[in-house]
């Protein structure tokens, strides 16, 4: 009885975990009405590494019964270094490509390209000596085929955020991998802490040298800035820890997936955006590839 109970619990809280990463595109949007990419990048990630630390102190508090050997602390204090900064310079990298995209596309779509990571991220692993099934190059088709629709136009020409979103895309691919790699040697949650904190100063010193950023046009932008720090980065991240503790990580998956479709909607509600029939069919075809990817293998790290 209590088995069953669990997975159900989990659900919910990794469905709100995607509906707040989706809603959070709605927030990135209106946010560079006030300030630049780099800027809003920046504070976020800072409030999302200082919303993290709470947890991280409720956690220690918690694991202290299960103390490490002084050279166990050593090992994971190296890797949690080394993972947080290569994390944290790849989320900048992929959230900064993310941001200037949104600004020349709409919500929906920047969250149904965003999503194509899923299908990339087994593709990446084919360098790294990982097979691929045929469910998986069904699924790239598909990707591919709804790309098309979503993003070219009738005159053959794809739009300058669709490009920006798409090399976000390849970018959250890689530190999918990267957390990959690290997740199981470290805390998850400091490792988030310390990746936010490594995007933000990245993020806030390309801002002092490309926009010259002023507090009057942060504080104007407090609501946008404050969901995407403590919401998107802070809550929906732990959210995703406790989801996904025994639970088959193939259905975690599958449900933090649906941000991209949480996007779309998002969209159109609060901001009135529409896609075309055309653009609809798109998000369809891309959802079922989305699927078709996470069906066949495992994937445990999401960001």
């Amino acid at each position: 009885m209590k088995k069953q109970k669990i997975p159900l619990t989990n659900s919910l809280l990794l469905f709100l975990a995607a509906t707040i990463w989706g809603v959070a595109f709605v927030a990135q949007s209106v946010g560079m009405e006030y300030v630049g990419g780099f800027t809003f990048n920046a504070v976020r990630s800072i409030i999302g590494s200082i919303v993290l630390i709470p947890v991280i102190l409720f956690i220690r508090q918690k694991d202290k019964a299960g103390s490490l050997s002084p050279a166990e602390k050593e090992a994971s204090r190296k890797n949690l270094a080394v993972g947080g900064i290569a994390c944290g310079i790849c989320l900048c990298l992929a959230s900064n490509f993310q941001q200037f995209g949104i600004k020349y596309t709409t919500v929906g779509k920047a969250g149904f390209i965003t999503a194509c990571y899923i299908v990339l991220v087994p593709i990446i692993g084919l360098f790294l000596g990982k097979k691929c099934s045929r469910f998986i190059w069904a699924a790239v088709a598909m990707a591919l085929a709804g790309l098309y629709l979503l993003c070219i136009t009738d005159g053959f020409s794809i739009g300058k955020g669709d490009i920006l979103v798409l090399i976000c895309a390849f970018l959250f691919s890689f530190h999918i991998l990267i957390i990959d790699y690290f997740s199981p040697k470290v805390n998850g949650v400091e490792l988030s802490c310390i990746q936010f904190l490594v995007c933000g100063i990245i993020s806030g010193i390309c801002a002092l040298i490309f926009e010259h950023p002023q507090i009057s046009s942060i504080l104007a932008a407090w609501q946008p800035i404050l969901y995407a720090g403590a919401m998107s980065c802070g809550v929906a991240y732990t959210l995703q820890i406790i989801g996904q503790k025994n639970m088959n990580p193939t259905v975690a998956s599958l449900i933090l997936s649906l941000e991209s479709c949480v996007s779309v909607l998002a969209g159109w509600l609060i901001l009135g955006q529409k896609l075309s029939i055309r653009e609809i069919l798109g998000c369809f075809i891309m959802f079922g590839a989305i699927i078709l990817a996470q069906l066949p293998q495992k994937e445990t790290a999401k960001i």
